[in-house]
């Protein structure tokens, strides 16, 4: 994988969840920012038996230059829950 970098729109986030997505309610992925600023992005699901949830990034979301966390958050139809292990991942600012 290349470098991501602040400002960024042209991107993907994809996490592989390893469970069995079909017929789920909702997925999300989280996030925490290196001002440990948290929130959501939405995701669709890409690959529902390999597990697999997707977020293209729109201009502004990737806002801040440090070290971020993701990860997946699935409800299923009957209100179980599931929640991924953490990806940190590098963001540079331009220029570096």
């Amino acid at each position: 994988m290349g470098k991501i970098y602040k400002g960024q729109s042209a991107l993907r986030i994809t996490l592989k969840t390893f469970t069995d997505l079909e017929g789920i309610e909702k997925a999300v992925i989280l996030y925490r920012k290196p001002n440990k600023q948290t929130g959501e992005f939405s995701a669709a699901v890409t690959d529902p038996k390999e597990g697999v949830i997707s977020h293209e990034c729109i201009e502004g979301e990737i806002d801040i230059s440090g070290w971020w966390a993701f990860w997946a958050f699935v409800t299923f139809a009957d209100g179980r829950t599931a929640i991924g292990e953490t990806a940190k991942v590098y963001v540079w600012r331009q220029g570096r």
